[in-house]
């Protein structure tokens, strides 16, 4: 396909839907990245049960950090992969903490750096959040 084609897709993409959205819940852009990252494998309405549980207690990286891998795993025991997801956020929450002041960054790169980040997610993130 042609760059001139390619463009041509993505401009009618964003005519008829310039605002995308995802069908998981969340109130913040970390809340936001969080639920991606749970949900690879796993269905949105799984992690949307999990992720409401959790994120009345648990909503920001200090919070999750001081949660623990043993304690994010409780939550979201339900979700497919689990263990390996609860590693990934609790290091990616560290990260944010540590690197970019509890916040989610802005940029592809930034986002792919981060555990259980990946390109699919890091768009989801930039387009949703």
């Amino acid at each position: 396909m042609n760059p001139e084609k390619r463009r041509e897709i993505f401009r009618r993409f964003r005519e008829a839907n310039p605002n995308p959205s995802t069908e998981l819940k969340y109130r913040t852009p970390y809340e936001l990245l969080v639920a991606v990252v749970l949900s690879a494998q796993a269905t949105d309405k799984s992690v949307n049960q999990a992720s409401a549980v959790l994120f009345e207690k648990f909503d920001t990286p200090e919070k999750m950090v001081k949660l623990g891998i043993a304690g994010l795993e409780r939550y979201i025991r339900r979700i497919g992969l689990y263990r390996t997801k609860a590693k990934n956020v609790a290091a990616l929450s560290k990260i944010l903490l540590e690197e970019h002041g509890g916040e989610v960054p802005a940029s592809r790169e930034a986002l792919e750096r981060l555990p259980g980040v990946g390109r699919k997610t890091a768009n989801v993130v930039l387009n949703t959040a």
